[in-house]
Order: structure tokens, then C-alpha cells, then sequence
């Protein structure tokens, strides 16, 4: 059994540093895709505060289908290029939206969501899967955020 704990008081930076490190942990030497995404997205869940969801799309196709997750039950199948995440997918680029009421094209799988942060999980040059989080405040997320789940996909993307 895994223990991970996070310090409320820590920089940011430290705390996703901490994140990584854990998910690294988690993942190492496990082959299966979907049990790494299962961990990683219980792992996000139990230490990113403000959450509505947290996890993982898959990029099959032309579409995104769900992965492990946790929150409210979500949307199974995204195309790419549409929405945050189909966004994301197709460009490449991670997606910080302040405001999802903001964002042309926004799909609502849950309306108590108010801010998305979205990045792509890339393995030689091409997008795998993508990781989503998902807040019930807007500029939930922050560049500090960004760069911590920008590492983390990083970190998974040969894992996934």
C-alpha cells in the first residue's frame, strides 16, 4: 500500500515536484496503461486541492475516450479538435482556460466546472493520451499548475 500526504504550506513548485516523484513511484516498472492512468488519477484526485476531476482521456482515432478518472461521471468520447480537450489533442499545446464559459466550444460534462486545465501526454512526437483537471472556481489554475502537469505528462508518457 501506497501512503502520499502534501503539504498545504510547501511552494507550489515543490508540491508538484513531490507529485511527480509519487506518480514516478507508482508507475515505475508497470507496463499496463490503464493501471498507471488509474493510479495517477487517484493520486491527482487525493493531492491537488479543488478539484471537480481529475484524469485521463485517451487518444484513439480521431477521437478522445475516456480513461480513469475521478469525479461525476464524464463524457466517454471527445473529437479531436473540439473542446478543451479535443483541443489540446489536436494542437499539441497544453490548454489553461481560466473561464470554460469562456472558451468557444466548451463541452460541459459537468456544470459545476468553472476552470480546466488540460495537457497532452505526448510519446514520440505524438499525442497519447490527455491528462484533464477540472475546478469549481475560475483561475483555479496557474502557470505554476501548467508546468507541474506539463512534468508529469513528461514523466508518463512512456508509461501510458
Amino acid at each position: 500500500m501506497y501512503t502520499f500526504a502534501a503539504d498545504p504550506a510547501q511552494p507550489k513548485a515543490d508540491f508538484y515536484d513531490d507529485l511527480v516523484a509519487a506518480a514516478d513511484a507508482l508507475t515505475a516498472g508497470e507496463s499496463d496503461g490503464i493501471a498507471n492512468m488509474a493510479n495517477v488519477a487517484a493520486l491527482m484526485w487525493q493531492l491537488i486541492p479543488e478539484l471537480t476531476w481529475a484524469g485521463f482521456y485517451r487518444a484513439i482515432g480521431k477521437e478522445l475516450v475516456l480513461g480513469p478518472f475521478c469525479g461525476k461521471p464524464a463524457c466517454i468520447r471527445i473529437p479531436i479538435g473540439q473542446g478543451v480537450c479535443g483541443t489540446a489533442a489536436a494542437s499539441g499545446e497544453s490548454q489553461l482556460v481560466p473561464d470554460v464559459q469562456g472558451f468557444a466550444g466548451h463541452i460541459a460534462c459537468d456544470a459545476a466546472s468553472r476552470s480546466e486545465l488540460v495537457v497532452p501526454v505526448k510519446r514520440d512526437g505524438a499525442v497519447v493520451a490527455v491528462i484533464d483537471l477540472d475546478a469549481p472556481r475560475q483561475n483555479r489554475f496557474d502557470s505554476d499548475d501548467l508546468n507541474g502537469i506539463e512534468h508529469l505528462a513528461w514523466t508518463l508518457a512512456e508509461r501510458l
